[in-house]
């Protein structure tokens, strides 16, 4: 990261309750010289190595699929982040992140290698001892050995913790008795390691290292899935499976804590991946709508066309603006702890759990849309494996339901910033009773003289978050305890604080671009942001309408419903225009186009 950029240093969650200054935000247009290599570099390797063998991956090639990982490893892809105390790169987080959104080109293979350099790795990193890094990291950066991330069982679902798994210590007190089942385990066929939660004699739930060779040790059939066909995806039945004592993850007890920060790295990681694939849709969509004539016309030409090009492309350039300013907030944290201690650097990812939630909804639904959309261009010829199109629709689709599925990740967003609020880790309740006084106030009349570029833009982040803070304290204060089992409140308060991250997020990016080189050369990221902040708002409106329908009632209701339509009340623009520049320009460069 350039020495000279002021980062951004904020609280997890914390972008709801004080103005962002668009400066220190870190952006794509930040990327170092080095950062820009390792994307190019991943980018060549996709393109030359992996794309090319996509016929021989989806046929389920695993030895071709290991050689692959095998030759990212060689390139320091899965080194990136093991320490250097054990052979590793430890590259930064947007590094990283770039490395996740290049690899993300060929569905299947971009999945083993996320479960061998990601939640097969991490664990290891941060909760192992000095001798388990020592012996496996070397091996798993290398892709000597592939490694597997074994959490989900048939029964628990979303509900990890109440996994059926037991491990129980030997008579001898010399090994762990793992016996269950584990569900759906990416590379299940081929890993040599694996990372097993357990519940130590029925009730502690615990991490444990298993190899492949150890004794009650089996994999089940290849699962016949969707999409990401060539990945390995089986059961693993463990009998009687016995390990060495010192095989226990971490301490006895605490898995959870393995378990979901682990998946706070996977999520921001699927945030980055989802960027690759929906910009690889775009760019498919471009070059086919330019092709594709009807009625003598380029399908490109068409107002219907136009529109989901133009709308592919905002939600691509507000994920992007979203992840890569989360990592950088990482960083920044970083930089006042010990990067060389994993449980600081643990707790640096884990401060911005709320971030990584909203990213992996995010990113994956705007994955989808470009992936479904892409198929709609492509029409017939779409819905056959002719074209990519179909592809890149049956892979994506998981994408919503690992990682934690995007339910439980809109219910973990605002839950989890009223648990902090709680503890007095935000002032979230204090703003929202300084918002209450504002509205008893009642509006303002003072003359708005900003003409600064994108003013009104801000004017409606600003307002996005403050129906956030309404949302988040009226339903604290009308359901207390029983909050969490308001899931529709809570998914419709989750999509109002979605919204305004991206929102933030966009418009800082963008304000930033204009202060670097004017608003005529950024004329299109200025469009981008307009008709993004345009459709967000008219979103949260939508949302908050609901989610006080359920919370408040009589005159309570009708003044909540009154602040939240002065808070989005917006005028109209022209966003047909917008749609058809943006559009055409994504048709000229045959994609993404920032």
């Amino acid at each position: 990261m350039a020495a000279a950029l002021e980062k951004e240093t904020i609280r997890g969650g914390g972008f709801l309750l004080q103005e962002s200054v668009p400066a220190q935000i870190f952006t794509p247009e930040d990327f170092t010289e080095e950062q820009i290599m390792i994307g190019q570099t991943a980018d060549e390797f996709m393109d030359k190595e992996v794309v090319p063998n996509h016929e021989r991956l989806e046929e389920k090639d695993l030895e071709l699929q290991r050689k692959l990982i095998r030759d990212a490893a060689d390139l320091g892809f899965i080194n990136a982040s093991i320490p250097e105390k054990f052979g590793g790169l430890q590259l930064d987080h947007v590094s990283q992140m770039l490395i996740a959104e290049k690899i993300s080109g060929q569905a299947s293979f971009a999945t083993g290698f996320g479960a061998t350099s990601s939640i097969g790795l991490l664990p290891i990193v941060f909760f192992g001892t000095e001798e388990q890094k020592a012996k496996y990291l070397p091996k798993i950066g290398s892709a000597e050995w592939i490694s597997a991330y074994c959490l989900s069982e048939s029964s628990s679902g979303s509900d990890a913790l109440n996994a059926k798994t037991t491990a129980r210590l030997s008579e001898d007190g010399q090994h762990w008795i793992l016996n269950g089942e584990k569900m759906w385990i990416t590379n299940g066929g081929f890993a040599d390691v694996f990372i097993v939660f357990a519940k130590v004699d029925g009730e502690h739930f615990t991490g444990f290292i298993v190899e492949r060779n150890d004794p009650g040790f089996s994999n089940g059939n290849e699962e016949h899935k969707l999409g990401q066909r060539g990945s390995s995806t089986t059961p693993i039945p463990l009998v009687d499976c016995r390990i060495p004592k010192d095989r226990l993850l971490g301490e006895i007890g605490k898995g959870h804590l393995i378990a979901f920060n682990t998946l706070n790295f996977g999520r921001l990681k699927m945030g980055a991946g989802a960027i690759g694939g929906a910009k690889r849709a775009l760019a498919q969509s471009a070059k086919y709508s330019a092709e594709r004539h009807q009625f003598k016309r380029p399908i490109a030409s068409f107002g219907a066309i136009k529109y989901k090009l133009a709308e592919m492309l905002t939600r691509i350039y507000a994920v992007e603006s979203a992840v890569y300013r989360t990592s950088g907030l990482i960083e920044a944290r970083e930089e006042t702890i010990d990067i060389h201690n994993p449980a600081e650097v643990l707790k640096a990812v884990e401060e911005y759990a709320i971030e990584c939630a909203i990213l992996k909804v995010a990113g994956t639904e705007a994955l989808f849309y470009a992936a479904d959309e892409n198929v709609q261009i492509h029409g017939g010829n779409g819905f056959t494996e002719d074209y990519p199109a179909e592809g890149i629709y049956r892979d994506c689709r998981v994408n919503r339901i690992y990682e934690g599925t995007n339910e439980i990740n809109r219910l973990l967003i605002p839950g989890q910033l009223v648990r902090r609020a709680m503890k007095g880790g935000l002032p979230l309740f204090a703003a929202a009773m300084k918002l209450q006084e504002e509205l008893l106030a009642g509006p303002s009349f003072d003359i708005d003289d900003d003409d600064s570029p994108l003013a009104r833009e801000r004017k409606l982040a600003a307002n996005a978050k403050k129906v956030a803070i309404m949302l988040l304290g009226s339903a604290a204060q009308k359901f207390r305890e029983g909050l969490a089992e308001q899931q529709m409140v809570l998914s419709w308060t989750a999509d109002v604080i979605i919204d305004s991250f991206l929102m933030d997020s966009v418009i800082g990016r963008t304000t930033k671009m204009i202060a670097k080189s004017g608003e005529e050369k950024n004329s299109h990221a200025i469009e981008v942001t307009r008709l993004f902040t345009h459709d967000a708002i008219n979103r949260i409106e939508i949302a908050g309408r609901n989610a006080l329908a359920a919370i408040a009632e009589g005159d309570e209701l009708r003044t909540l419903l009154a602040a939240l339509k002065r808070f989005t009340k917006q005028d109209p623009i022209n966003t047909a225009t917008i749609r058809e520049k943006l559009a055409d320009k994504v048709v000229e460069q045959r994609g993404y186009i920032f």
